[in-house]
């Protein structure tokens, strides 16, 4: 799935997801320099763990490089937590994952 942001009509950044059996990967988040700085990142991250949740994904996990320092801070900041490796992409030197809320249970019975 690639998620694609707007601001003002115009292609402002994206974000991609990959299914994997029970969790989702994302592959790519990439905000244009213009937006930076403007919680562009922290949207699409939203947007995509939203997504990922309804679809049925208890996890997100991705793969990013060392010098990607801020896009590093950007998964930390919301709750991403480093991990070991879970592939062996050769661009790949840090690996995160964020366990999904569950859904609310629409079957609850009101007091």
């Amino acid at each position: 799935m690639l998620l694609l942001a707007r601001h003002d009509g115009r292609l402002a950044g994206c974000a991609g997801l990959r299914w994997r059996p029970g969790w989702a990967e994302l592959t790519r988040v990439y905000v244009r320099p213009a937006h930076r700085g403007a919680g562009g990142g922290a949207a699409l991250l939203a947007a995509v763990e939203t997504y990922a949740r309804g679809a049925g994904a208890d996890r997100i996990r991705l793969d990013t490089r060392t010098d990607l320092v801020e896009a590093r801070a950007l998964y930390a900041r919301h709750g991403y937590r480093e991990i070991p490796a879970f592939n062996a992409d050769r661009y790949a030197q840090h690996w995160f994952e964020k366990t999904l809320p569950a859904r609310v249970d629409d079957a609850a019975v009101p007091r």
